[in-house]
This record gives structure tokens, sequence and C-alpha cells, in this order.
């Protein structure tokens, strides 16, 4: 039996090979292509792009680097003058502190790979050019130094999972469920290379030891080995709770089952509870649940995926109310989230239990890690609801949903308009409330509603200012309003221009003499202003010298 420190098998080679990059894979070619020639890349960018994966690996929740392989798979190989040894040395004189990492040579089809594997580490590490990085994802991600303090102490709680339980066997183990995820993931192991294939188990001699998270993902009793490791699901009459002769409570259930099962059967029990609500769809009113899918099943995986395994006396809780469904699991955020990354949509990941993680992202419950809170707020808003609401209570992260519609049917309705013209969501979102708002807003109100800083505020509305969905109102207080879908072809009006609109309507025409004394400039400048408006479309000169004047741009001339 190999131990969790030998080289990957071979079959595990062919299986990393076949995985696209994401959260734990990373591959980097030697090579740089040309249309002219293919040459073998300097090794210093090849050490520097290990040493940087590497690094993000183990600040998140480790990884494997394969090297000799590019970004859509094809094994180009190793440059036989390169050699392994010498490769390594100069990684590791790249990352302070020093960071173990395993290392093996092996061949595809004759050309030389090699796989660097770390797991993640108590200890934040960091390149010698001063940079911390992070895994999100399939991107390695810098974060400020001023985290990694507090990052340094919330790994000490990601100790749990990896507890070994002396007591146990594998005779503890459901082989069936281990098998499913072996098959899923295309791994030809045993039960205790796959164990120590996801390093949730640990060799010693010829027997085995396992940790606890070995035995909440695939334990036959995993409440055997943590008292409180299940949901409890609580259904409440109206939107508050209630006690003693006012017990409100109109259903509990408490569910139990190794980690993947639990999941699954968490999704069947809110799938059959969670109410239904009309949509209209296409002009047909369709039945969908009150939640999207999506935002309760992410909470839920989650809640489980996140929790606090060290506090034994909670449970994850699910609350039912009749406007809103709240998510209660066990221990506060992991560093570097907060509840203002979150509220920011800020596509940030820690995983308090990386081992747990890893396997739960295998088994397809977990994807691109970093992404689910963000798509969260998308599932809510495309529905019409309001976003996800955050915070930690008692020591517990609670999140919940709400039923509550953010906007009229008909708003909504109404957005549909604007669908295809590539908008965000925080623009979707401002051009909702401005039609809640007597189609006008402000930028304040923007960074208001969304969170966003005063710099993007103004990108994202100079950009619906170009497609010509919105206009320039007011320069004071920057009131913008929305422009009717009848408008949107017409060119932009400025604030000054509306101020003598009414003398081109009375006279048919402008001249200098009107722009400067409505404006009270001079009569350079108001001729630098009527050749802005000529430039914009709004008019066209007529005459020359001391008769020219100015004509509407769609009049026919006099």
């Amino acid at each position: 039996m190999a131990n969790d420190l030998s080289f990957t098998p071979e079959e595990t080679t062919a299986l990393l090979l076949s995985q696209p990059e994401g959260q734990f894979i990373e591959k980097k070619g030697c090579y740089e292509h040309t249309p002219d020639a293919t040459t073998p890349r300097p090794t210093r960018d090849i050490t520097r792009d290990a040493a940087e994966a590497l690094v993000a690996f183990a600040n998140a929740d480790g990884g494997t680097l394969i090297i000799g392989v590019e970004d859509n798979g094809e094994v180009t190989g190793v440059p036989h003058r390169y050699q392994l040894d010498a490769f390594v040395r100069q990684v590791r004189d790249r990352i302070i502190p020093p960071l173990i990492f395993q290392n093996r040579e092996t061949q595809v089809d004759g050309r030389r790979i090699w796989i660097l594997e770390t797991d993640w580490s108590p200890e934040v590490h960091r390149l010698t050019d001063g940079r911390y990085l992070l895994c999100v994802g399939s991107s390695n991600q810098p974060f400020d130094a001023e985290k990694i303090q507090a990052i340094k102490s919330s790994r000490v709680q990601r100790t749990t999972e990896m507890q070994l339980v002396n007591e146990a066997t594998l005779d503890d183990l459901d082989t069936e469920l281990a098998q499913s995820l072996a098959e899923r993931v295309g791994l030809n192991l045993s039960l205790e290379q796959l164990l120590l294939h996801y390093r949730i188990a640990e060799a010693r001699g010829q027997s085995l030891r396992l940790t606890l998270a070995a035995l909440l993902l695939f334990g036959r009793g995993p409440a055997h080995w943590h008292p409180r490791c299940g949901v409890r699901f609580v259904r409440w009459r109206g939107t508050e709770r209630r006690t003693g002769a006012d017990l409100n409570i109109e259903k509990q259930i408490r569910l139990e089952a190794p980690l993947p099962r639990l999941i699954d059967q968490t999704y069947e029990l809110l799938q059959q509870q969670l109410p239904e609500r009309q949509q209209l769809i296409d002009l047909l009113f369709e039945e969908r649940l009150t939640y999207p899918a999506f935002a309760w099943q992410e909470a839920v995986v989650n809640a489980i995926a996140h929790r606090d395994y060290a506090l034994q006396g909670s449970e994850i809780e699910i609350h039912l109310f009749d406007d809103r469904l709240e998510f209660w699991s066990p221990g506060a955020l992991v560093e570097p989230v907060t509840l203002e990354s979150l509220q920011r949509r800020e596509r940030v990941h820690a995983s308090r239990n990386p081992r747990i993680v890893r396997v739960l992202t295998g088994w397809g419950y977990m994807r691109e890690l970093g992404e689910g809170i963000p798509r969260m707020f998308e599932v809510m808003e495309r529905e019409g609801l309001r976003p996800p609401d955050f915070r930690i209570e008692g020591g517990r992260f609670v999140l919940t949903l709400y039923s509550e519609p953010l906007y009229r049917p008909e708003t909504m309705r109404w957005l549909q308009q604007f669908e295809g013209q590539g908008l965000s969501h925080n623009q979707l979102r401002l051009l909702a409330y401005a039609r809640e708002h007597e189609n006008r807003f402000t930028s304040h109100a923007y960074q208001k509603l969304t969170g966003v800083n005063p710099y993007e505020a103004s990108r994202d509305i100079q950009a619906l200012k170009r497609k010509g969905i919105v206009r320039l109102l007011q320069p004071r207080g920057r009131i913008y309003e929305v422009v009717e879908p009848s408008r949107r072809h017409e060119p932009e009006k400025p604030f000054e221009f509306l101020k003598v609109e009414p003398i081109l309507k009375a006279k048919g025409f402008l001249k200098n003499e009107d722009v400067r004394q409505t404006l009270k400039i001079s009569r350079s400048e108001a001729k630098r202003v009527l050749k802005q408006w000529v430039d914009l479309g709004l008019l066209r000169p007529q005459g020359k010298g001391r008769g020219i004047h100015y004509v509407p741009q769609k009049m026919e001339p006099s």
C-alpha cells in the first residue's frame, strides 16, 4: 500500500490530464508557439509560473500542477535539457516560508511531464517578490497583506476534519458510496487508494488510520463520530418565531447521513416543502418554486461543506417562514471571506474543510469555487426577488433568501427589452430601480443600491449613456433619466441645449447671440458650444459670416 506522500498512480496521471484547469488543477506548457517556430520557454519563466501556482494552491485547498501540458490538454512535454532536480530547487528558492510539495517525472506518449502537488498549508506562503496569491477557481489572485495574519489564525480551525480517529476502521465506511465517487471521477483505485488520494486517511505501516473527514463523507453512521453533523429542518407558521403557548412550529425533520447523501436528502426535503408561485413566462403562467433552485441548493452545499465541525454542540439548521428561508451554519466566516466581500459579490474562496470540499467538488456538488455567491445574487435578481442577506449571529453564519419580490411584475417585464444588450446585473438593477422611481436616478443612489464605488458607478452609467439607454437630465446633483425606447436613437441633448431649445422652437433657428445671452457666455464660447451641438447632430449651420444661423438637424431649410 502506498502512503499519502507517494506518487500518484499511473491511472491518476491519465485522469489529471483529462481534467480541465480549475480549483485543483493547473497546466503549464514549456514551449512558445509562433507561426514560424516552436521554441522552449526560458526556465526562469516556467519556474516563476510553478512557484505562483504552488503558493496559490497552498494558500487555498491544495492542488496539482502539471508541467509539459498546454492549457487545452495537449501534451507537448518538457525539453530534455531541463532537469527536474534543479528545477525543483529553483522553485523552492522562490517561496517563503519553505513549502513542502511532492514532485515526480513521468512520460506520456514518449514525452516527459512533471507533476508537482501540494496540500493546503497551515502557514501562509508568499513569493520572494512579496506577492501573496490565492487560488480561486482557475485563477491565482493576489490578496492584501493585512489579511495574512487573520488567515493564519483561521487556519487553526481547519485541522478538525484532519483529526485522526484511531478507533475507526475501514469496516466503518460505506464502501459502495466510496466506489460511486471513484466511478464518477474515473479513478480506478481501491478504497484504500481512494482515501489516500484525497488525503483523508494516513498509512501507518500496513494499517490505515482514518480522519474525521473520511468518516463524515463515507461513514455508515457519521453521527457516531460527530453528534451534530446532520441537518434540522423547521417549518414555521407566519414570519416570526414564537414560543410557549404561541409556539408556531408546523413541522420538524432531522436528517443524518454521510455528507453526499445528506446533501441529496436535504435537496429532496426542500423540494417537497418549498411553496410554489406563479410566474409569467412568455405570456404564459408557469408554476415555479418560491426560491430559485440554484440559490437554495448552493446554500445547502455551502452550509454542509464550510461549517465548523469543531463545534459539536450545534448542527446545521434550515428555517422556512412564510416570507424567507434561513440557513444557519455553525461557525463564523473564514478569512479572507467577510460579510462585506459577500455583499459586494466578490469572487473570494476559502475553505475551513479543504479535504471535504475537494471530495464534494469531485462529486459535482461544488464547481467553480468562489462563484456560488455571485451566481446566487444573479438568479435571485433574475427572478425579481430580493438579493440574499448574510449575517453572523451567535457564532453561526446565517444566509437568508427572501420570497418577497424586489420589483413589481410589470417592472420585470419592462426589463426584458434590454435582453441581448450586454448589460451587467448591476446595470439592470439600476434600470429597475429607476423604473420604480419615475424613471430617474442619481449616481449616489446607484452606489447605495449595488455597493459599487464612485468610479465603478460612473463607468457603468457612462456605458448606459453610450448605448442611449439613459441621459443626463440635470448636471446639478447628477440626475439621470431612462430614455424611452422611441427616443433612444435621438442624440442626447446637453443641459445647456435644453435652456435654449425654447428659442429654437419659437424662431426655428439659433444665432450666436441667442446662445450668448441665454447662457451668459462670450461670443467665442458660444461659437464653441454651437459647434459641439453640430457635432452631436442636434443642429446644422446655414449661411455664412454674420448671416450664419443654426437650424435643427431634421428640419428642412427654409
